[in-house]
């Protein structure tokens, strides 16, 4: 197993759409366990998906509190309720913002052995299920954001959404 760099935000391949994996093979467990030291290897995490290492690939590791869950073309089949809360993301290390969310999700997703697995969660796992699937589909956090600002922990001040946003689009 290997920790791989996030990529920060700004970097196109994050606006992209990862593929599908077509198969299990090897390769692809050694990048879920890589995903999976990447994720414990960093600060302040919950949740991480392939392309934020460079890989577009449909595959997301989580934790977010009660042990790791590995999702594998993972596809959202219901959304129901809503909750707004503050998020942040690997790779804008940091930072965060208020997000509104469905706060019930269901979603299916193959296991290791190449099981089809119905996953339902609500409230803060549902959150990090729907950033992350949105981490597969090139959308990011910032492109929900509720206000204009994101904050950063260290309490410096806010910085423009527009700003970052512009900095975080494909030319």
């Amino acid at each position: 197993m290997a920790v791989k760099e996030i990529l920060p935000f700004g970097d196109p391949i994050l606006r992209k759409t990862a593929k599908p994996v077509e198969e299990l093979t090897p390769r692809v467990l050694r990048m879920l366990d890589d995903l999976a030291e990447t994720l414990y290897a960093a600060d302040g995490r919950a949740g991480l998906a392939a392309p934020q290492v460079g890989l577009l690939r449909r595959l997301i590791v989580m934790d977010c509190g009660d042990g790791l869950v590995e999702l594998i073309n993972p596809e959202i089949l219901e959304l129901s309720g809503e909750q707004t809360g503050t998020e942040g993301c690997l790779s804008y290390p940091g930072y965060y913002g208020e997000v509104k969310r469905a706060n019930r999700v269901k979603v299916s997703t193959l296991n290791r052995q190449g099981e089809t697995v119905i996953l339902e969660a609500e409230g803060y796992l549902a959150r990090c299920i729907q950033h992350e699937v949105d981490h597969l589909n090139g959308v990011l956090f910032i492109d929900h954001m509720q206000e204009q600002w994101l904050y950063h922990e260290s309490g410096s001040g806010r910085v423009p959404l527009l700003q970052v946003l512009k900095l975080s689009r494909p030319l």
